[in-house]
């Protein structure tokens, strides 16, 4: 990942006493924290745009389909503290990131659906709730990743001091918006495409999937992060699902930039 270099103007201090040494000071600080607060300046806001829409997605997705249930605990919204999981959206990913983990992880907090009501007709009456509604989180993506792509076209406006840093933000608003759509669509609950599929499965087999969706955290655990460790001691690599999803993510996001005219 690259760095920005960011020159600061030190004339302002050229006088007075201790000048020198608390010149010193920011230096220090400067080259302790820098890199680390230009991470987080590029991936901070693009993180909380993709989970926040995700989420107030599925909220407004099921107020259409007549479920006020989000609307009433104040899920369907844009206010991201309202979807965020103290837990799985801010600890589990720091620590992943703090441990260099080949693969990030994390989760925000799920946004409560009830039946359709009976005023729902058509394809949702049929297939349900999980057909329609899970299909919200990661169309949104899909559209603010396309968004991110013709976003880049402004860039080359930009002043050099500036073009930098937006484009990195809007490298990874892509890269996080693909991958979320990518990943929620693996088909296990609870991830979007787990409860898709229990929609379009007849009985006999959505009903076993759906009995793993109080597991189905633990599994994907086991899958992401425990099973590539047992691999790594036997010299295998059972990485296999980031493999997918890193392949599938690389060919949207370029497929993205090519539809989008910016290669």
């Amino acid at each position: 990942m690259s760095a920005v270099g960011v020159r600061h103007d030190k004339a302002a201090l050229s006088s007075g006493c201790g000048v020198e040494s608390g010149r010193m000071g920011w230096d220090r600080m400067n080259q302790q924290f820098g890199p680390l607060l230009h991470t987080i300046s590029i991936w901070a806001l693009a993180a909380i745009i993709a989970i926040t829409f995700h989420e107030a997605a599925h909220g407004f997705a099921a107020l259409r389909l007549g479920d006020d249930t989000a609307l009433r605990l104040g899920r369907a919204t844009f206010n991201p503290p309202k979807h965020i999981d103290p837990m799985g959206t801010i600890f589990l990913p720091a620590l992943l990131l703090f441990l260099h983990s080949p693969f990030l992880f994390g989760y925000a907090k799920p946004v409560p659906v009830r039946s359709l009501s009976r005023s729902t007709s058509g394809r949702c009456a049929i297939r349900g709730a999980a057909w329609c509604g899970s299909r919200a989180g990661p169309g949104i993506n899909i559209v603010l990743a396309v968004i991110a792509a013709l976003l880049f076209h402004l860039v080359d406006y930009l002043p050099d001091t500036a073009a930098q840093w937006v484009a990195e933000n809007l490298k990874n608003a892509l890269t996080i918006d693909v991958v979320l759509a990518v990943f929620n669509l693996v088909p296990l609950p609870p991830l979007d495409g787990g409860r898709i599929a229990v929609g379009l499965l007849p009985d006999a087999l959505a009903s076993p999937l759906a009995r793993l969706e109080p597991y189905g955290m633990m599994i994907l655990i086991g899958i992401l992060f425990i099973l590539p460790m047992i691999g790594a001691q036997m010299g295998l690599d059972f990485s296999i699902v980031s493999h997918v999803v890193a392949a599938i993510t690389g060919e949207v996001g370029g497929s993205f930039c090519g539809l989008t005219g910016y290669n």
